[in-house]
């Protein structure tokens, strides 16, 4: 493994391998059909990209996510690297250049999406490769056990069909024994060598708080915390108020969500990686390609939806083999929210038949028709025509996309700008005489900002919902003040494009698929009742409850989660001695100053407080702080 040890120093400055990658890496050389299960920070891409520069040929990379996949190309790219990948939307004319460029150019990874797999022309070009062996990355989407179920994997056996000789290495972060075996029965793999390493991470600290004040927490664990640390959150609004709070509070945070404009993404991640911003505020969408040693904490400010989901993103903490700590916070009303949002967003098979079928309507597709290119979409709009769930839809179009029936492209960035040209002063006095327009232009300027000095992307249905108006209404006002010279309108019409990839036949469609949906959608559910289980049991050490979850049986105790750690505690005292012992030192004080001050619980300081309060042994006066009568 000399010639391996030397290419992995050249391309990735690497002076040696992490178990077992030298195993997996020999296995792939030798040819042998490969199940590669590292946790997150286990160094799966290396497993499958170095061989591939040690054999003839292209790699072909079936990956689930466009995004994971650029990201991979480019970083393979930035090391001297040739590698591509087929996008969607592009046309028949530049598939045939592209894989010219492939077979004449030296080109040493080709990645593809599983649904792309499926086109005859994608086919016929891949046979004329001459292919090394095929990765298939985020292999759990095979099973209909895992976490993120994607039918279209079902179907890369199509692979062997054109290239008899071909073996695969299939590659995961998060699968338990029945998913494993799934994989290798849908890939069709042969004498495979399974290389399992333990989800058991010794030095990172799965820490679960129950607490009220989840922004008081931060400020607390940030005070404390000098390592670089990310916050996930679950939305991408929230990902811009986190960090603007820890900004305020003198915690220097960028923040990253999947609507950023590749730039603003770029210099996100820059500024976290170099630290001038530590603390990363972000959706899940910040987590591919991280490769970060020293991140100290990672911090789940919401509950994710599932172990696989938290287990990902909590292995970005500590890959330098030094104590790191996977926080969640949570309160009784994220619990309720949790199982709330389940049933606001999980579809029913009838709500997808339902949604599937306007689809085509909203198109004006004619039964047994396909259009021939992308069609944009609008989701608010297609939501708000037929009284459909946002967030429903959302869910229904990734069902679509997973089981093959539309391709979807989230343009996001693409959003419609603004850009004042007038004074404040003279669009007061517009405003005036044009009086029909004040409350507009004055809610416009009281939801964006910077709206003088550059262009500022909007969103017309927010508008519209935040005058009472329709989004038509709202695009008119912005024409009129365009035309009056007020600003400058840049229109986008749509956030996504829809490419349909099999002819309308409404409820015929979805019968086919309909076991596959189903099981997807009980799955959905399964995984995060099984989350909330986790996150509620408070009795086994919490590495103990993962392991076992992912089939490995173990009872040692990892001694360092907040359930090891409660049972080394001494018992507690008395909490309301505690209280009235810490009431007379400090005078008056909040709740949330007491429960700084105290390590109990702080659902049970409100109750002992309110208890106290009730015998007359102290008084809240009117700053909200309590004190001793």
């Amino acid at each position: 493994m000399n010639e391996a040890t030397k290419i992995l120093k050249e391309y990735w400055n690497f002076s040696s391998f992490i178990t077992p990658q030298e195993e997996i890496i020999q296995a792939v050389l030798e040819k042998k059909d490969v199940i590669a299960l590292l946790p997150t920070g286990g160094g799966k891409s290396i497993c499958f990209q170095l061989p591939a520069m040690m054999r003839e040929g292209v790699c072909l990379v079936i990956s689930p996510l466009i995004s994971l996949i650029q990201d991979q190309v480019e970083n393979l790219k930035k090391r001297g690297i040739k590698a591509t990948s087929i996008q969607s939307g592009v046309s028949e004319n530049e598939i045939l250049i592209l894989f010219d460029n492939i077979k004449f150019g030296n080109y040493k990874f080709l990645y593809i999406s599983p649904e792309r797999l499926q086109s005859s022309l994608i086919q016929e070009k891949i046979k004329q490769l001459k292919i090394s062996f095929v990765a298939v990355d985020e292999a759990h989407c095979i099973s209909e056990w895992g976490h993120d179920f994607r039918p279209a994997f079902r179907n890369i056996t199509i692979l062997r069909t054109l290239i008899p000789e071909l073996h695969f290495i299939a590659l995961t972060a998060t699968a338990n024994k029945r998913v494993l075996l799934d994989i290798e029965k849908s890939l069709d793999l042969k004498d495979t060598k399974v290389f399992k390493k333990s989800f058991f991470k010794e030095h990172l600290a799965y820490q679960i708080f129950n607490v009220e004040d989840k922004l008081l927490k931060l400020k607390q664990i940030f005070s404390k915390t000098k390592t670089p640390g990310i916050v996930y959150v679950n939305s991408r609004k929230k990902t811009v108020q986190i960090a603007q709070f820890l900004n305020s509070n003198n915690f220097k945070s960028s923040f990253y969500h999947g609507g950023l404009t590749t730039l603003e993404k770029e210099n996100a991640f820059e500024n976290w990686m170099k630290e001038k911003t530590p603390i990363m505020v972000a959706t899940n969408a910040f987590g591919m390609g991280i490769d970060k040693e020293n991140v100290g904490i990672v911090i789940h400010f919401d509950i994710p939806y599932s172990i696989e989901n938290y287990i990902q993103e909590a292995g970005r903490a500590g890959r330098n083999q030094k104590k790191a700590f996977a926080v969640l916070l949570k309160n009784d009303n994220d619990i309720s929210n949790q199982i709330e949002y389940e049933k606001k967003t999980l579809p029913s098979l009838k709500e997808v038949k339902e949604i599937h079928k306007k689809l085509y309507q909203y198109f004006r597709i004619a039964l047994s028709e396909i259009p021939e290119n992308s069609v944009g979409f609008n989701l608010l709009e297609f939501s708000k025509i037929y009284d459909f769930s946002v967030s429903k839809v959302d869910a229904v179009l990734r069902i679509l996309a997973n089981n093959s029936i539309i391709e979807i492209t989230n343009t996001y960035n693409k959003k419609s700008s603004i850009i004042f040209h007038e004074t404040s002063k003279n669009i007061t006095l517009y405003a005036i005489n044009n009086s029909y327009l004040k409350n507009f232009i004055n809610s416009i300027l009281r939801t964006y900002t910077g709206l003088f000095e550059q262009e500022v992307k909007i969103d017309e249905f927010l508008l519209a919902k935040k005058n009472n108006t329709t989004s038509k209404q709202v695009i008119g006002y912005l024409n009129q003040l365009e035309k009056d010279g007020i600003l400058s309108y840049n229109r986008v019409h749509t956030d996504a494009e829809i490419r349909f990839l099999i002819p309308r036949e409404d409820d015929k469609t979805i019968n086919f698929y309909s076991k596959e949906i189903t099981q997807f959608l009980k799955q959905k559910e399964k995984k995060s009742i099984d989350f909330l289980r986790f996150i509620q049991n408070n009795s086994v050490c919490r590495s103990i409850q993962i392991l076992n979850y992912f089939d490995e049986k173990s009872t040692k105790k990892c001694g360092i989660c907040d359930v090891c750690l409660s049972e080394k505690k001494p018992q507690k005292k008395d909490i309301i001695s505690e209280i009235l012992i810490l009431l007379n030192e400090k005078g008056k004080l909040s709740s949330q100053e007491i429960n700084h001050f105290l390590n109990f619980n702080e659902k049970d300081i409100l109750i002992h407080l309110q208890q106290l309060i009730s015998k007359n042994k102290i008084t809240i006066n009117n700053q909200n702080k309590y004190q001793k009568k």
